[in-house]
């Protein structure tokens, strides 16, 4: 397909030379007007039957043959790169859905992302520098065609998200969260009720752009529910009250010369680290990662402890947040077992 536009402009610069090529020669051989010669010109190219303009010598006879042979081979280079150019468009079309439907069979523990407009697509961003598996969702063929540009190895369902059967084609049921990033919140609100339907431990992660949706996304079966308005307002005024502190955590968010990242990775019950102290796992030590908080259940609710002292004891089913470089925490996952 990329090859196209260079054909086609090939084949217009046949016609034009032929042009150029018939009228100079009606001139000199008949010694027509320059009008007269164009005209016989296009009608000889294009093989459209008119008669001639004036009688042709014997001369102009053989040079109207000549330009009919090549009007006719250029019309079927026409024609042949028009018919090549929708097959192609067709093919690969097609080989692109049988590859999605092929790997589709195989996600697990994915990510489902419903909308790849502005926000659908940071998210995208995100993902793919985290090397995490996902599929979209996207109804809107421009934005489709905008994403394989960007990414052509995507994996994309051209389809409604508010419909359970593109849900179900995602795998949600199978999928690790899901990101409800459409441009309507009552379409986000619809998503987040199929979602939790189909999978009830899916992580949900909606955006509202009204805040009076924001807890009619929670009780559809939102776990987080993210609000522009609200975040930028509280962004803003951090900028203002914090400007150091948000001026790092904006170059780490947004800069790709800055390898550090905030991270986290849980321990599982089979892990040597259950049941250690910080102190025990010397999780610095191992890996030079910052050890900011530990994750907890206590009493069935999720609590952080900030700053944790070497005495915090490590249990099955805790989440580190770490700060490090993505190869620190890939040797800390390897590390727990996670």
């Amino acid at each position: 397909m990329r090859t196209f536009p260079v054909r086609f402009a090939a084949t217009l610069a046949f016609f034009g030379a032929l042009t150029v090529f018939g009228t100079i020669g009606y001139r000199v051989i008949e010694g027509w007007s320059l009008l007269d010669a164009l005209y016989m010109t296009a009608i000889t190219l294009t093989s459209v039957g008119y008669e001639e303009v004036h009688p042709l010598s014997e001369t102009g006879q053989g040079f109207t043959m000549f330009l009919l042979v090549g009007g006719i081979t250029g019309i079927g280079i026409w024609f042949a790169l028009i018919t090549a150019f929708i097959v192609e468009i067709d093919l690969t079309d097609l080989l692109r859905r049988r590859k999605s439907e092929k790997e589709l069979v195989r996600m697990d523990d994915h990510v489902v992302i419903c909308g790849a407009g502005r926000t659908g697509r940071q998210v995208i961003e995100e993902l793919v520098a985290a090397g995490q598996p996902f599929v979209v969702i996207e109804r809107e063929r421009s934005t489709i065609e905008e994403l394989y540009r960007a990414l052509p190895e995507a994996l994309v369902i051209a389809g409604d998200a508010t419909l359970d059967h593109n849900l179900v084609e995602a795998r949600v049921a199978h999928a690790r969260a899901l990101v409800a990033s459409l441009s309507a919140d009552a379409d986000n609100l619809f998503v987040c009720l199929s979602a939790r339907h189909l999978n009830a431990d899916l992580l949900i992660v909606a955006r509202a752009h009204e805040e009076q949706a924001l807890d009619k996304m929670f009780r559809a079966g939102a776990d987080r529910v993210v609000s522009p308005n609200v975040s930028s307002a509280v962004q803003m005024a951090s900028f203002i009250l914090r400007p150091s502190v948000m001026s790092l955590v904006d170059v780490m968010a947004h800069s790709g010369d800055l390898s550090l990242r905030l991270e986290q990775a849980e321990i599982p019950s089979t892990s040597p680290l259950a049941g250690q102290t910080l102190m025990d796992a010397a999780i610095p030590q191992r890996t030079g990662l910052i050890v900011i908080a530990v994750e907890k259940d206590t009493y069935g609710e999720r609590q952080f402890l900030f700053n944790p002292v070497a005495s915090t004891r490590l249990d099955a089913g805790d989440e580190l947040i770490v700060l490090g470089e993505p190869e620190q925490v890939e040797t800390l996952r390897r590390y727990v077992g996670s």
